[in-house]
């Protein structure tokens, strides 16, 4: 991989990771719901999350999907049902101590958080926009260990400030009425990154 195509594919990673999305609209929202600690293991989760889908990608995985039409169709559907499940927790997310038994009182898990890139329409557009335009047939593991290194490296600025900015408006949110009108703000935000493949069904 050249020096140009590495500089193209930083640029590319970088504005495509800082750019808003699902993922950096519900670290945003935890971090002002639950502080930076609470919401690291999120945060780790869609790094790590995202660069196993992009090796998935690259070891051929969009091949399986393409040998079966109805996949995409299902995915889509499947990822609309979960943004819209996860936009109506950041809605109805409670502070800690404000509501205990509020079904959305804590934040996504390492776990949750890296399942979630595999229904996230953004991480399925840019794993394979990444992989397509900068995997070398020639160097095949390298290049892709290169697509996953540069994306890694851009993502942590990248979510990390979408965090970092959550926390900041947490000291603006010191009332139950402006958490809450912050919170489905959110999740309005969230529920709308759905037209694009709403839209295209």
């Amino acid at each position: 991989m050249t020096l140009e195509i590495l500089i193209a594919l930083a640029a590319f990673a970088l504005i495509t990771s800082i750019t808003p999305g699902p993922n950096n609209l519900m670290v945003m929202a935890s971090g002002a719901n639950f502080g930076v600690r609470r919401t690291l293991p999120h945060m780790a989760g869609i790094l790590l999350g995202f660069n196993f889908m992009i090796w998935m990608v690259g070891a051929g995985l969009i091949g399986v999907l393409e040998a079966i039409p109805s996949s995409f169709m299902i995915l889509k559907w499947v990822s609309s049902i979960v943004l819209l499940y996860l936009a109506w927790k950041v809605a109805n997310a409670a502070a800690p101590g404000e509501n205990p038994e509020a079904i959305a009182g804590k934040p996504l898990t390492f776990f949750q958080g890296a399942a979630f890139q595999w229904v996230n329409p953004k991480a399925w557009a840019l794993s394979l926009a990444a992989v397509g335009t900068y995997a070398s047939d020639a160097h095949p593991i390298l290049s892709l260990a290169a697509v996953s290194v540069i994306f890694l490296a851009a993502g942590i600025p990248s979510v990390g400030s979408w965090l970092l900015l959550g926390t900041q408006l947490r000291q603006f949110l010191t009332n139950a009425t402006r958490l809450r009108i912050f919170n489905w703000t959110c999740a309005v935000l969230l529920a709308a990154t759905l037209w694009p493949i709403l839209s295209a069904v």
